[in-house]
């Protein structure tokens, strides 16, 4: 029988840390209002989910939408002026 010791030896060999790197806790945070955004545009598709779409429902998910993109271009635009790097 062979052992397969080595084996797991480089398979284990960098323990994961699980936790996020400060690198990444900064991206997080540069893009939480575009995760908002979409969260909040998410809820509004959820709610007509079981139901006919009305106008008050129309307007918040044309709200919603207009969010992500305005939020999707401040994060683009911050990102090519080298603040968020």
């Amino acid at each position: 029988m062979k052992s397969i010791a080595a084996l797991q030896a480089a398979v284990t060999a960098v323990p994961l840390d699980g936790e996020p790197s400060d690198a990444e806790l900064d991206a997080i945070e540069q893009e939480m209002p575009l995760i908002l955004a979409e969260v909040d545009l998410l809820d509004a598709q959820i709610m007509t989910l079981d139901r006919p779409a009305g106008e008050l429902d129309e307007r918040r998910i044309r709200r919603a939408r207009n969010r992500v993109m305005a939020a999707r271009r401040d994060l683009t635009n911050r990102l090519g002026t080298g603040e968020a790097a």
